[in-house]
């Protein structure tokens, strides 16, 4: 069954699509050239569309991006922004910051972080028709017949680009509404597989009934919630949130800590006789005959670790107690219901000030902090391609101050209506250096580095490998994550970083051989990246350094990327 060729916007679940499996016959004179409004050709190269797509998914009419289409004539690199870098002496807990549109940086970190991220973190426009979406600089309303279809458009190019990212044990969290929801999941089911799909979290973002309030209030969004590849993947733990931690406190002053209740009575379906004796109160002789949920024999061992509390008074049903420093986690509950969209305004006016309206709608700190600590790691990487505001910087800084982490974050975000500028990179700036000014906190200083996407000439000509290669220093050093220059050359530089790490580009051969004098008085290991026109790497010219360098050409290693993604 062929669609009509001026349905507006295919955004459709289809079970079955009857497609000829031979060309079909030669239509007649009469309409050889207006057959139903389709040419032949047309109608032959409809076919061929749609012999390739799914016997059941999601269907939709492909938009065109600019941003897209522009890196088959420019290819996407980074320039830093050198007077924007806030403590940079802590290589090794260096954040990145990058300006521009995210498909472009999205391109770049599929050459620097490919397969090296943990956890992402998402929050992308709603497509609601109110001025939230922007594609190919046009609001897109909710008059445009292909609002949809452009949403999808672009979603899609950018989350093939992310998956790219992400560790085979790696993680994603999308945050969406109603108006989505449903396209979205197909879309993922798609391209992460519907067996790496590991549940939908429903947000209570809103404690009441609002005046938008009209057939339905609604009170919830969702966070769609996949893995790169569920087989990977370890139990998860859902830490205690604030709401829950308050639960915990310490009337006896126990020595041990803080702890919470939990009852000792068996289910009323226990009919186990050989749990059923009677409990004395130590302190005031009272009795409870009951059926427990420990034998008479586990129980007085409770009872001999003080364990069991009986209340003030001593008169109280017995409880177990269970200490804050030995509960591992919970089990993820898909409905989070401790924090609302009011908070993320909070966190904003923290720091901005209560009159500021910056950013419409943040998220909420406590939100991304809940998901981050899902995956168990405390030196992830994580990453959010719509950083918006930074709430996602803010809350890996915070976790890591709550529980001493090494957490690092990769924030991409526009710049548009100054976002980056004046909300992004401020919010990040004061977390980072209130962060640091508190002794008390358990993490490390944070760092930051800022880089705007720029463009080079894609044609592969001569002198565009030279552009290239003269402009890849930052991606190479984010690639490596050496950024401290301790050789500088007219015609190489060599940087260190995190590990004694070393890091050695040449960009021309007129720099091999001072090159090779700097690395031989440093005599460590270290990474040479070296400009060569084709595939090679040039061993020969080194093979008095073969066992401390590793040799990898430019801009071959970044082409090689590019052609995949752009092909």
């Amino acid at each position: 069954m062929l669609e009509e060729k001026d349905q507006r916007d295919g955004t459709i679940a289809s079970e079955q699509v009857n497609i000829p499996t031979t060309s079909p016959e030669p239509v007649s004179n009469k309409y050889e050239n207006n057959y139903d409004g389709w040419t032949k050709e047309e109608l032959i190269n409809e076919i061929k569309k749609l012999r390739k797509r799914k016997r059941y998914g999601l269907v939709w009419e492909e938009k065109d991006e600019q941003v897209v289409k522009k890196c088959n004539e420019f290819l996407p690199i980074l320039r830093e922004v050198t007077e924007k870098s806030i403590s940079v002496h802590n290589i090794d807990n260096l954040n990145i910051l990058i300006e521009g549109d995210n498909y472009h940086s999205l391109s770049v970190l599929n050459y620097t972080h490919d397969r090296a991220v943990d956890v992402i973190y998402i929050d992308p426009p709603y497509n609601l028709g109110n001025g939230d979406f922007i594609y190919n600089d046009k609001i897109v309303d909710k008059e445009d017949a292909y609002r949809h279809s452009k949403w999808l458009s672009f979603m899609n190019s950018r989350i093939k680009l992310a998956k790219s990212l992400l560790k085979p044990e790696g993680i994603i969290f999308i945050s969406i509404d109603e108006n989505e929801f449903s396209q979205l999941k197909l879309l993922c089911d798609n391209i992460f597989d519907e067996k790496n799909y590991i549940g939908t979290f429903v947000w209570r973002k809103k404690a009441g009934a609002g005046a938008d309030s009209k057939l339905i209030f609604i009170q919830h969004d969702y966070v769609l919630f996949y893995s790169k590849n569920k087989d990977k993947l370890e139990r998860f733990y859902q830490p205690l949130n604030k709401k829950q931690k308050k639960e915990y406190k310490n009337p006896d002053n126990d020595p041990r800590g803080p702890w919470a209740q939990t009852d000792l009575t068996a289910p009323s379906s226990d009919t186990d006789n050989k749990r059923l004796y009677k409990i004395i109160s130590p302190l005031t002789g009272k009795e409870w005959l009951k059926r427990w949920s420990y034998t008479k024999e586990n129980f007085e061992k409770l009872l001999e670790d003080n364990l069991v509390w009986f209340g003030k008074s001593g008169n109280s049903t017995p409880k177990r107690k269970r200490f804050l420093s030995e509960k591992e986690g919970l089990v993820p509950r898909s409905l989070i219901d401790f924090v609302l969209t009011s908070d993320g305004k909070k966190d904003l006016e923290s720091i901005f000030g209560k009159e500021s309206r910056v950013f419409d709608y943040p998220k909420p700190v406590e939100l991304v902090k809940h998901l981050i600590r899902l995956n168990g790691k405390k030196d992830s990487l994580v990453l959010d391609f719509f950083a918006g505001s930074g709430t996602t910087g803010q809350a890996v800084v915070e976790t890591n101050s709550e529980d001493g982490g090494n957490r690092r974050f990769i924030l991409c975000t526009n710049n548009e209506n100054l976002i980056a500028e004046n909300v992004c990179y401020p919010r990040i700036k004061t977390v980072i250096l209130r962060n640091d000014e508190n002794k008390e906190l358990k993490s490390s200083e944070s760092s930051l580095k800022y880089f705007k996407t720029d463009f080079v000439e894609a044609l592969e000509t001569d002198s565009n490998k030279k552009q290239l290669v003269d402009s890849s220093t930052e991606m190479l050093c984010l690639k490596e994550y050496c950024f401290n220059l301790i050789s500088n050359g007219k015609y190489y530089k060599i940087f260190n970083g995190a590990e004694y790490k070393l890091l050695c580009i040449i960009y021309d051969d007129d720099g091999i051989e001072e090159a090779k004098i700097q690395l031989k008085n440093i005599g460590k290991k270290a990474i040479v990246y070296v400009f060569s026109l084709d595939d090679g790497n040039k061993e020969d010219e080194f093979t008095d350094l073969i066992d401390l360098i590793e040799i990898k050409p430019i801009p071959a290693s970044i082409l090689n990327v590019y052609r995949r993604i752009f092909k």
